[in-house]
Parts: C-alpha cells; sequence; structure tokens
C-alpha cells in the first residue's frame, strides 16, 4: 500500500520575512498550489484557536469568540509561471541579496504577488492569541487557488459558491502588494473583440478584394485619439484606460484578408457596471461590430465603513485607488467593504525580478496585528 507523503511544515512562528522566504520556495504556479495548500492547512490545523474547512486548493480558518465584528484577511496561493529568461532572479527557491536570510532584499516568484503578503496573514493567525490577548474582532483567513488564470477556475469564486456562508463578515483585507498602502476598491475591466469583414483574393490582384485589416484601421485610430478619464469615486481618483492589446487577421502572404479582429480591453472606474462600460465601448465604435468578450466589476472604496475608516487611520498612509482589478470586487459583490493593502511594490508583480524588502513585510505585519489587538 502507498502512503500519501506528510505534508511539508512551516513554521509560521519564524520572523515573517523567513516565512515568506520558505512559502516562495513551493513552486506554486496556478494549478500546482496543492502542495503548498497542504502546508497550509496543516499548520492551520495545529492551532486549536480556528475551525479550518478546505475546498479544493482553498482553506478558510475561522475564530469564533462571539465578536459583533468579523474582519477577513484573504490571499491567493498561485503565482504566475517563473521567468523564462536565465539567471533571473524572481523565480524559486527564494534568494536573499545580503546572502544573510531575513537582511535586505529577498528575491523570488511571489515576493510581491503575493507571497509576502500570504506569510504576513500565517504569521498573524499562528501569533493572534500570544500573550493571554484576544483580537476585538472575529476573523476569517481566506487562501485560495488559481487566482492568475481565468475567472471561471477561481479559487474564490469556488468558496462563494460552496461555503458562502463562512465568507459573511464586515470588512475584508486582501493582501495584494501596495507598498504599505492601503488602496481601496478597485477598476473593474471589460475585454470586447471589433471585427470587419473584407473579401479574399489574390495579393497580386488586389483590387478584386476587400482588405479587412485596412478596414480596422479606423478602430485603431478611435482608441489611439481617445483620451481616458481620472474618475472621482467616494474621494478616489481613478484612472481608466481603453486599448487595444491584439489583433488578429490574414490567412496568409498572398491573400488579401477576409476578416481582421481588434482585441480591446477597458478598464474603468468603480462608478459604473460592466453593462455601462460596454455602452461607451460602443458608443466610441459606432458603426462596427462589436462583441464583448469578458467583463469583471470594480469595487467603490468603502471607505466610510467604520471599520475601514479605523484600520486606514491604524496605517497612517493616506489611502489611493487601486487600478487593477483584485478580489475586492468579489467581496464587493458580497456587500462586504474591501481594501487592498500588502508588502511590496505592485509595480513589481510578475516581473522577472520580483523582490520585496524584508522589513516591509514585517512592517504589514506589524500594522494588522496592532489594529487587530489594540
Amino acid at each position: 500500500m502507498t502512503l500519501n507523503p506528510a505534508p511539508a511544515l512551516l513554521d509560521l512562528r519564524q520572523d515573517v520575512a523567513l516565512l515568506t522566504a520558505a512559502i516562495i520556495d513551493f513552486n506554486s504556479v496556478s494549478g500546482n498550489e496543492t502542495e503548498l495548500a497542504d502546508a497550509v492547512e496543516a499548520a492551520l490545523r495545529a492551532i486549536p484557536d480556528y475551525t479550518v474547512v478546505r475546498d479544493g486548493d482553498a482553506i478558510i480558518a475561522r475564530t469564533e469568540l462571539g465578536r459583533p465584528e468579523r474582519v477577513i484577511l484573504a490571499g491567493h496561493l498561485d503565482t504566475v509561471p517563473l521567468p523564462t529568461v536565465e539567471g533571473s532572479l524572481g523565480t524559486v527557491p527564494a534568494t536573499w541579496e545580503s546572502g544573510t536570510p531575513g537582511e535586505g532584499v529577498l528575491y523570488g516568484r511571489g515576493t510581491t504577488d503575493m507571497k509576502g503578503g500570504v506569510a504576513v496573514q500565517l504569521a498573524l493567525a499562528a501569533t493572534l492569541f500570544d500573550g493571554g490577548v484576544q483580537p476585538d474582532k472575529d476573523v476569517t483567513f481566506v487562501f485560495y487557488d488559481h487566482e492568475e488564470v481565468e475567472a471561471v477556475k477561481s479559487g474564490l469564486g469556488r468558496l462563494v459558491r460552496n461555503h458562502g456562508d463562512l465568507l459573511k463578515g464586515d470588512f475584508a483585507i486582501l493582501l495584494e502588494p501596495t507598498h504599505g498602502t492601503v488602496e481601496g476598491g478597485c477598476n473593474g475591466t471589460s475585454r470586447f473583440e471589433a471585427t470587419t469583414l473584407g473579401e479574399t483574393a489574390h495579393s497580386a490582384r488586389a483590387w478584386m478584394g476587400i482588405n479587412a485589416i485596412h478596414a480596422a484601421a479606423p478602430i485603431l485610430g478611435r482608441l489611439a485619439a481617445y483620451e481616458p478619464r481620472t474618475i472621482n469615486v467616494d474621494g478616489l481618483d481613478y484612472r481608466e484606460s481603453l486599448n487595444a492589446v491584439k489583433i488578429n487577421g490574414g490567412t496568409a502572404g498572398n491573400v488579401i484578408p477576409d476578416r481582421c479582429v481588434v482585441e480591446i480591453n477597458y478598464r474603468f472606474a468603480p462608478d459604473k457596471t460592466p453593462d455601462e462600460a460596454e455602452a461607451h465601448v460602443r458608443e466610441l465604435l459606432e458603426g462596427f461590430d462589436v462583441v464583448r468578450t469578458d467583463a469583471a466589476a470594480g469595487a467603490r472604496p468603502g471607505l466610510n465603513h467604520p471599520a475601514a475608516a479605523s484600520f486606514v487611520a491604524a496605517v497612517g498612509a493616506e489611502p489611493k485607488p487601486k487600478y487593477g482589478w483584485t478580489d475586492v470586487a468579489r467581496f464587493s459583490e458580497l456587500g462586504i467593504p474591501a481594501v487592498n493593502f500588502g508588502p511590496g511594490d505592485p509595480l513589481l508583480a510578475h516581473k522577472d525580478n520580483e523582490h520585496v524588502d524584508a522589513d516591509a513585510i514585517r512592517e504589514c505585519l506589524r500594522a494588522l496585528r496592532t489594529w487587530l489587538t489594540p
């Protein structure tokens, strides 16, 4: 009989920067999260203060203190694929620039997006009840798979469907990288295909056909001339963007193309729904065949909620908008105000030199612990 190997052990009480490095050493590219999820589950089940539930490679750990307020701390376990350029530092296993573990800058896939944040979650879970201190809020820790891929695979979406009652709360914090500043809400995102049709012909007799790629020029012209808006939503300025991101057309080097498809991405402020965003794109591209292929609503900042206001005050920095889409939108759909707050520079996410400063991880942990156990 073959026995399943025991999950790797994670020491949640070690320095949180060292814990981050240990988590990075698990290669958890989307679809390969099981080994890390096993380790996270085993570590959480060893703490008697939590009720732990697992669904696939997603784990929920909840306190049951009977507090009048519950907050959710969430983060994804997966990363984008490893760098393909030989010698890239943002890979697996983790490396320390100083050569001394725990000192200075930590390199590796997921350092910013978002294993530094996951390490903070786990360190908090392990130490929240130290010294007889108890948090003044009930806490739900959520760790999930498949964030870096198409939405239909989302582990958080699966948890919402299968365990919605366990995700109820008054306020949520997603530990995506924000440089240690609270980023409220997020932009929505939608994708479209604008198609032009022509008529094939031999390219030596081009006048016998109609070039569908040439017919797409006005689409590109309108997009290039478009001036994206900045829209204030509940006190935060969200910058929008509307761009062609891919173009496809033609069948051979000697054939006039009879079809061309321009793929378009619209990042829209959370003052509008996906349908309203679609109407805006259709107005801009009036006269062309436009089909929406994907859409995800944004999330308003929710900073006027008392829990959000107290958290912003505890962090101390001026809150900013989140321009990209994050899973705070999923919590917003559940009626839960949510913000992004985590260690690391979001501009380094997915880069081949992805890295984070050890002290940034420690400061994130300090801010959250101070807020949860005043």
